[in-house]
């Protein structure tokens, strides 16, 4: 243990720092990914490049993300340790961790026809192609992302957050800038095969040079916190170094069994034209404000939970639940009716220009709706799994999350034939609702009851808020098409912003009728962020 206290922070200032440089990050992410759209539209080369990420990507998100194993297993051995024993650890782990993920980096190079053909045995030509060279060339982002990880647990363990958490705008930059390049030197010939194939290449490029970009800009700032430079240690004796590995290993195996749902949906979307690129496009519209929104509920109620978890106050752990449950609703349904009913002008205000026109819009906006639809089931869930962390049982969700794999290979083979690509989306929200089901019903039986009637009540009473906004968004909208049209981005952004407007206004005082104590911490929450 270090003798020398460290400057602590509060919760709530981590929580304001993480969730400042995420909505920075996600604001850098989404101007890269409309300049994808602009540039390849709904073609060949995002849809080879869906396929060619998924294994570079699950890396970075699996080791490299805040939150996963590599991060998680350095900051809880790191914290225990004097400062000064953090260098030969961290350079031993770097050393590992390197070695082995290099080999893999060599595999994904040697067996990349291989991989994409397992991953999408249904995609055509030219996009197979494209995919395999891609995914050569990002293979690098193995390694990086062991080393990515590393970083993020090392600085955290060192009290920084901000440039771990704002980083991954880093990777968004070197994208824009090779695509700014690319459209330079193509003077507008999106569609020519040579554009097609150079763009391929520069789009793989780009994402590498980004996350080697990230890693140099921790590994400067590791350097000068005195927390480890790059330099080969071998001392595997280390006792730190085996606890870390113990805590690493299976984490990681955990996590990774949670990512297998991803690989399922693109080997069936593999067979749809465009599917794989209108996935992507929609994804990202609704992780940008979910993952913002994530971090202002979980981030401050898991320690809640942890502090309730024992047998004595249970009474107050199950208000504490339902306290996650009705702020999820009150943030994610108002974005249901938002997504659901304004997809089209939503798609067209973010991506329609130059390659991405009209008829990509229309592929990308039912998309668009059904993901919005699983906002809800989605972060209920993971409120429900936090509880059980909280409870020490992280065997139940994981025994789920292995039930879930086989539900949604099953759900996507049912339901793609009839909704095509939306049908894998609801595939995913339906194994959301089977997982936050089968997790109300352990914790039901666990803690002695759970007064779902009453909160059952609540939900309905807040989905009917949201259908009702909806409805009245829609009508906003469709009116304004019709009286004053939308033929160019001023016209978009004016319709767009009033009828989401009228969406929240409805939501609002709809909701202010139910009178439900969450209203009041939700309007709190939000004073407290909007007054730093």
């Amino acid at each position: 243990m270090s003798d020398k206290p460290k400057p602590s922070r509060s919760l709530a200032g981590i929580a304001s720092i993480v969730a400042i440089a995420t909505l920075i990050s996600k604001i850098f992410g989404l101007v890269r990914e409309q300049a994808i759209a602009a540039a390849f539209g709904v073609g060949p080369v995002v849809n080879a490049y869906a396929y060619a990420y998924v294994i570079p990507g699950f890396l970075l998100i699996l080791l490299g993300g805040i939150n996963g194993p590599f991060h998680s297993a350095l900051v809880s051995v790191l914290a225990k340790r004097d400062k000064s024993e953090a260098a030969p650890l961290v350079e031993t782990v770097t050393t590992l961790v390197s070695g082995i993920l290099l080999l893999v980096t060599i595999i994904l190079i040697l067996f990349a026809p291989t991989f994409i053909d397992i991953l999408a045995p249904g995609l055509e030509e030219p996009a197979r192609s494209l995919a395999v060279q891609q995914l050569q060339i990002m293979a690098p982002l193995a390694v990086l992302a062991g080393l990515i990880g590393i970083g993020f647990g090392t600085l955290n363990a060192s009290d920084q957050y901000w440039l771990p958490s704002v980083s991954p705008l880093f990777s968004s930059l070197a994208v824009i800038g090779g695509l700014g390049i690319l459209a330079l030197y193509s003077g507008g010939q999106v569609n020519q095969p040579e554009y097609i194939r150079l763009g391929s290449i520069v789009l793989a490029v780009g994402t590498l040079a980004g996350a080697i970009w990230q890693w140099v800009m921790q590994l400067i700032a590791q350097s000068r916190s005195g927390m480890g430079r790059l330099r080969l240690r071998f001392n595997w004796q280390l006792p730190g170094v085996k606890e870390v590995m113990r805590v690493m290993a299976p984490a990681t195996l955990s996590s990774g069994m949670l990512h297998i749902n991803v690989y399922t949906d693109l080997f069936f979307a593999s067979f749809i034209p465009n599917a794989a690129a209108a996935m992507r496009y929609s994804n990202f519209i609704v992780l940008t404000p979910l993952g913002i929104i994530s971090n202002m509920i979980l981030v401050p109620m898991l320690p809640v939970f942890s502090r309730l978890a024992a047998p004595e106050n249970w009474v107050e752990l199950k208000v504490r639940i339902r306290q996650g449950l009705l702020l999820t609703a009150l943030t994610m349904l108002p974005l249901t009716a938002i997504f659901i009913s304004l997809s089209v002008p939503i798609v067209r205000v973010i991506y329609e220009r130059y390659a991405f026109g009209a008829e990509a819009s229309q592929i990308v906006a039912p998309v668009l709706m059904a993901y919005g639809f699983g906002m809800f089931f989605y972060l209920a869930r993971d409120v429900l799994v936090r509880v059980f962390y909280a409870l020490g049982d992280g065997e139940t969700p994981f025994r789920i999350s292995i039930a879930n794999i086989f539900i949604n290979a099953l759900l996507d083979y049912l339901l793609v034939n009839a909704f095509a690509t939306p049908g894998l989306v609801f595939a995913t929200i339906g194994v959301n609702i089977i997982s936050m089901s089968w997790l109300l019903w352990v914790l039901n039986r666990r803690l002695h009851g759970l007064p779902l009637g009453e909160w059952g009540i609540a939900l309905v009473g807040l989905a009917g808020s949201s259908v009702v906004a909806g409805l009245g968004s829609w009508g906003v909208s469709w009116g304004w098409q019709q009286v004053l049209g939308s033929e160019n981005l001023l016209l978009q952004v004016l319709q767009l912003s009033l009828a989401m407007s009228v969406a929240l206004g409805i939501f609002a005082v709809l909701v202010a009728r139910l009178k439900l104590p969450e209203v009041d911490i939700l309007v709190s929450r939000l004073r407290q962020k909007l007054g730093k």
